[in-house]
């Protein structure tokens, strides 16, 4: 690849001094030289001019060498940044000559008017006789109307633009078939190119480090759309360490991150269902585990538990006859810790309570915090950090001290949290915890509690970690699939956007995987929550939230396309302020472990079954 020239100029501007020379002496038809010694009055044309030069209808040949021309016409209406890599790094060596014509903005704003006005008349005139207008003129309407008033602001300025492509090759088959590449090619890109017929000798001096356009074949652009063309942006998104996220679409690299090198250890991805998001992360564990990184899910519906097996994880189930039990109540005890955590336990619980009980007014809230304080001072326990490692209460003791109150407001308080204590989800909420978080990989699964409690389990889950986080500082991650169960709620919303703000105090780092994303750019939390993740992960996106993906993440209209029309697996991968097209990818192994596609898993397991039956078969045929 060779990028010979990016000229910007006027016009029929003449070349730069001592550089007026072209090949115009050189004949169309073959002109062999004699051979001869370098003598020493020769001059440095004499010596590096070719032996023979042949112009034929499509192509040139210098010595050896047939070399085409093409010129670009067509453009695509929308682009993105680099858009022009595939062709900086198409796999043969290409010519590429740009030129940048500033026009006048008053010629331009004159010339827009005329042409504005034409294309009214005609969609007028269509209208008028019952026809139709035509697409084409209608967005060519609305296009030079958005430019009208950027250059009437001074907003954008406007050049022309010409892209010249000479090829190369040593044989004309050779020539023919890489040409047929780069306009199929260049096509993909909605990008429309000409072989310069007839004027192969002009085309071919256009793309030498002249700085002089022969065939002055422009095309008009605004300083933004010409912004993208510049070809010397790096589409690398790489370090030198950490997990392979996937394979650049720009130019086949790979995307390697440590997450914990970045300014914050978050991550958020956001697709529509079926688009490869909880396969991305499973993959994300399986590598991460190489590291000595140790992995906590929240799993609402099953989807880790084949990973979570592979690798010898706990799998902790959460339902009225699971043996795994939280109490909301416990108290974390870090080491050394300096921060009120009595009080914290007291915020956590009311927001706790919140959830589980609906909305309380000032007075309810208030004999509320009572009951709690009551509650733990019955078992000894106070703001004393010596207290703390007393037995903790559990919500029967919340449920028996409102009904001790012997208060309007807190038998009333008592009747709404009953159920939680005596009723049909009895048995979750106040038992005490008998579980721990020491295995590489723990999975809370969620698939056999009920939607109506599934936020509250959720939240207790999420205090749970937090506390035996700090309690030891090691490499962690969080994994909080469909985290829109949280976001529905302003309480755990706002939990889970301190677990994202704090968990790099404590080397952790906080994975969010949610389909709806309204819930995240609706909410003041799920905002903070963007902002405070350092990688982002957008795979495909309906056409219902991919205005507001656009506007929240600053996409072009190129990017808003590929979202749209993204495989499974692909999309657009953030790490700070640069982004790239990615494609998901998994060895055999990887696969069979992450996929969560039900004809996949079945198919699986009719192998495996296959597999026992043959073995068995197989030991009781042996003598």
């Amino acid at each position: 690849m060779a990028l010979n020239l990016f000229a910007l100029g006027k016009k029929n501007s003449p070349p730069p001094p001592n550089l007026t020379s072209d090949i115009s002496h050189l004949s169309s038809t073959p002109t062999p030289r004699p051979k001869q010694s370098v003598q020493s009055n020769q001059s440095v044309q004499d010596i590096i001019a070719p032996s023979a030069i042949e112009v034929d209808f499509s192509h040139i040949k210098i010595d050896d060498v047939y070399i085409r021309t093409l010129f670009v016409t067509g453009y695509p209406r929308y682009v993105s940044a680099n858009w022009l890599s595939p062709l900086i790094n198409f796999n043969h060596s290409l010519d590429i000559s740009m030129f940048v014509y500033p026009t006048d903005s008053k010629d331009t704003l004159e010339g827009l008017r005329h042409r504005i006005a034409e294309m009214e008349a005609e969609i007028n005139t269509d209208i008028e006789r019952g026809r139709i207008p035509q697409a084409a003129t209608e967005a060519g309407l609305e296009d030079a109307k958005v430019l009208q008033s950027q250059l009437v602001k001074g907003a954008e300025r406007f050049f022309q633009f010409s892209l010249y492509i000479s090829i190369s090759a040593e044989s004309e088959k050779e020539l023919n078939t890489t040409t047929a590449q780069v306009q199929s090619m260049l096509a993909s890109l909605l990008i429309i190119s000409k072989t310069s017929s007839l004027s192969m000798e002009e085309a071919f001096k256009t793309t030498l480090p002249y700085c002089k356009d022969k065939l002055l074949l422009t095309r008009n652009m605004d300083t933004t759309a010409l912004s993208t063309t510049f070809p010397f942006t790096s589409s690398e998104l790489s370090d030198n360490q950490g997990v392979l996220y996937g394979v650049n679409a720009h130019n086949e690299s790979l995307v390697i991150f440590d997450r914990f090198s970045l300014e914050n250890a978050n991550m958020l991805i956001l697709a529509t269902s079926g688009a490869g998001k909880s396969f991305a992360v499973k993959l994300e564990i399986l590598r991460s585990l190489m590291f000595d990184c140790q992995i906590i899910i929240l799993d609402p519906e099953n989807e880790y538990e084949m990973v979570t097996k592979s690798v010898g994880g706990n799998y902790l189930s959460f339902s009225t006859s699971s043996s795994h039990k939280i109490n909301p109540f416990q108290i974390a005890r870090p080491k050394e810790s300096t921060e009120d955590e009595i009080g914290y336990k007291y915020l956590f619980l009311m927001s706790l309570l919140k959830i589980m009980i609906g909305e309380m007014n000032p007075i309810e809230e208030a004999t509320l915090n009572r009951a709690l304080v009551l509650t733990y001072r019955q078992k000894g326990i106070t703001e004393d950090p010596s207290t703390h490692v007393l037995e903790p209460p559990r919500m029967e003791d919340l449920y028996r001290a409102l009904i001790g109150m012997e208060e309007a407001v807190s038998k009333t308080l008592s009747a709404r949290l009953e159920r939680y204590v005596m009723g049909g989800v009895k048995g979750i909420f106040d038992q005490q915890s008998n579980i721990d978080i020491n295995a590489p990989v723990t999975v809370f699964t969620l698939r056999d509690t009920a939607d109506e409690i599934r936020p509250i389990v959720m939240f207790m889950i999420l205090d749970f970690v937090w506390n035996q986080v700090r309690k030891d500082l090691r490499k962690r991650l969080l994994v909080v699939d469909e985290a829109w169960y949280l976001m529905r709620y302003e309480d755990s919303a706002k939990i889970l956007q301190g677990f994202v703000k704090r968990a790099r105090k404590y080397y952790f780092g906080v994975s969010i995987i949610s389909q709806n994303v309204d819930d995240f750019l609706g909410s003041p939390y799920g905002k903070a929550i963007i902002t405070n993740s350092a990688l982002k992960l957008l795979l495909k996106q309906s056409s219902a939230a991919i205005n507001q993906i656009a506007e929240v993440f600053y996409l072009s209209q190129g990017e808003k396309q590929l979202l749209l029309s993204a495989g499974v697996g692909e999309g657009i991968f953030f790490a700070g302020m640069n982004h790239v097209a990615i494609k998901i990818i998994a060895s055999a192994d990887e696969h069979a472990l992450a996929t969560s596609k039900p004809a996949e898993i079945l198919e699986r397991k009719k192998q495996a079954d296959l597999q026992a039956a043959a073995e068995v078969a197989s030991q009781t045929t042996t003598p």
